[in-house]
């Protein structure tokens, strides 16, 4: 398809991306209106050939992110780990796992980011461990009443002989959330808790000794200078007293709106302002950001109380239909539920857990976040753009997955025996597809990974990635990596945008967003209708190709534009 961007763009916005040598400064609230690109380190950039993304080849990308217009580089998990579960399944919290390099290329890649002017922020998996990991391996080997135990949940089973697991917790990704341990003279003896795979034992945070561990391991981290940390499962680690069952056998998803005793309890706040008095002790602004689905936006706000986290991940937002109402609906309720707790909104539309929202926005409203169809390639991309305009231009902080730059769709035809997700090996729970938004991004026209590495890749890529790639759209008007590149740099130059706590709505024809900040606007059409409206002032850059006669506008079906009234 042809990806048109609008004309004209004032010149005056399209600045020379940052060069080397602006080093990270100590810019207050630098988190408020930051733009972050998450990086998947296995899909990124390999370095050696093995097919596996690595910390040299992130580091060695770097540049690239810089020029993209980013602020901040999340990265997924590279700790050393069994790998059960693309490593949120740590093994050892301090040390990288070698598929992905060591401790020193960790600290090259936290000090060429600094120089480069971009801030590290590292996953931190609090929630559970590996089975691999020390203490649990000893609370195996010690057998019943051993006070390795009590660090994590075994109990004994129901039933005559405790055949029946303690209680009715169903895994995020399906079956019991209770494994039965093998004892060391070989009986069949306690049950231990893992919300997540039978390889990621929950800790058991009313034990002093897990918040010691990780008070430690912040320490650790922030030592090598990291910039701040974005914590895995924020709304568990905390469970209600006694484990009680739920009131009903029905799967609770991590992604479900329900209230359930394991998840967003009360007792993680008095966790997160422990661990603020840590962070508040280092210079350079550092901050915590919550992944933490819960019932409602106005839950969420209390993970970003003053002495509390920074930010927490706008779930609510990411699952919203690309639909008018719908949208200004969870806007308005999200800056409004923000704005007691002096918090900044957060943005996010695709990540490594959930459909591309190039290929969610082409397929049918309500298939919710994990889609196995490819939809509609042209009006998925196209509806993409737009909602990537539109969420740059909100108040607050904006999250980018990689390769949506790219407008990268998921890989929805992998063949089985290539699939690693472990909720796919499992009945019941997570749809178990999330390995087609993690396939290797695409850096190069051709090569046997398209730029990834010398040796293929670990998951499959498509034929023809190649002219979704780097080279392919870098410096190509109109490819959805320069409207990425155009968006961020107008974003940073322009005063009304980025921070901030609130929007004008301005009046507009059903189906389409309108609003003010300051002397931006911001015109969304989320219909499948071209709209003519009275232009609102010089075009800054638009989703699709904008035509503007005479000071009227024609705004094309699912296109976004960005005016200017100065």
């Amino acid at each position: 398809m042809s990806h048109q961007t609008a004309e004209p763009v004032s010149p005056t916005h399209s600045p020379a991306p940052r060069t080397a040598g602006h080093a990270v400064a100590d810019r207050r609230d630098w988190w408020r209106d930051a733009v972050i690109y998450q990086v998947y380190p296995r899909s990124f950039a390999d370095s050696d050939g093995d097919g596996m993304g690595d910390l040299p080849g992130i580091r060695s990308r770097l540049p690239y992110l810089r020029d993209l217009g980013v602020d901040a580089v999340w990265l997924s998990p590279f700790y050393a780990s069994p790998q059960a579960d693309a490593g949120y399944d740590v093994a050892d919290y301090r040390a990288v796992d070698p598929m992905f390099g060591n401790l020193l290329d960790a600290d090259g890649l936290i000090r060429d980011a600094h120089e480069l002017g971009l801030r590290i922020i590292v996953d931190l998996v609090p929630n559970h461990s590996s089975d691999q990991h020390e203490w649990f391996k000893r609370a195996l080997a010690d057998g019943p009443g051993s006070p390795l135990r009590d660090r994590y949940h075994f109990r004994p089973g129901k039933g005559a002989n405790g055949e029946l697991p303690p209680n009715n917790w169903e895994s995020i990704f399906g079956g019991p959330a209770w494994t039965r341990v093998t004892e060391p003279d070989g009986t069949p003896g306690e049950w231990y808790l893992h919300l997540f795979a039978p390889e990621q034992p929950d800790f058991n945070w009313d034990h002093p000794a897990v918040g010691d561990e990780f008070r430690s391991i912040l320490r650790f981290w922030l030592d090598m200078g990291v910039d701040g940390f974005r914590i895995d499962v924020a709304h568990g680690m905390v469970k209600a007293p006694g484990l009680p069952d739920i009131g009903d056998s029905e799967q609770v998803k991590l992604l479900g709106d329900g209230v359930v005793p394991f998840f967003d309890q009360d007792g993680v706040h008095e966790i997160y302002r422990q661990w603020r008095l840590i962070l508040d002790e280092y210079s350079g602004d550092r901050v915590f950001v919550a992944e933490a689905w819960t019932p409602t936006v106005e839950r969420t706000a209390h993970y970003v109380r003053p002495d509390e986290l920074h930010q927490a991940f706008n779930f609510q937002y990411l699952s919203t239909h690309w639909d008018a109402a719908e949208l200004r609906e969870v806007i308005d309720r999200t800056l409004e539920a923000m704005r007691p707790v002096g918090a900044p909104a957060t943005w996010v539309l695709s990540n490594h857990d959930v459909t591309r929202h190039a290929t969610r926005f082409g397929n049918p409203a309500g298939l919710g976040t994990q889609i196995r169809e490819a939809g509609d390639r042209e009006l998925g991309l196209r509806r993409a753009r737009a909602a990537t305009l539109l969420m740059l231009a909100l108040p607050g902080s904006a999250y980018l997955y990689q390769g949506e730059e790219l407008g990268l769709p998921d890989v929805v035809d992998l063949p089985d025996e290539a699939r690693q997700d472990p909720a796919y090996f499992r009945g019941a729970g997570q749809d178990g597809f999330r390995d087609g938004c993690r396939v290797p991004i695409p850096w190069t026209r051709e090569g046997s990974s398209y730029g990834f590495g010398d040796g293929g890749s670990w998951l499959p890529q498509p034929a023809g990635w190649g002219e979704l790639s780097v080279e392919a759209q870098q410096g190509t008007p109109g490819s959805t990596l320069e409207l990425y590149r155009t968006a961020l740099a107008v974003r940073r130059e322009t005063p009304d945008l980025g921070a901030g706590e609130g929007v004008e709505w301005l009046p507009a024809p059903e189906g389409v967003l309108a609003f003010r900040r300051g002397a931006f606007v911001c015109v969304a059409n989320t219909t499948g209708q071209a709209v003519p409206l009275a232009a609102p002032g010089r075009l800054l850059t638009a989703s699709g190709e904008v035509a503007v006669t005479d000071g009227e506008a024609l705004v094309p079906a699912d296109t976004t534009a960005w005016w200017t009234t100065a």
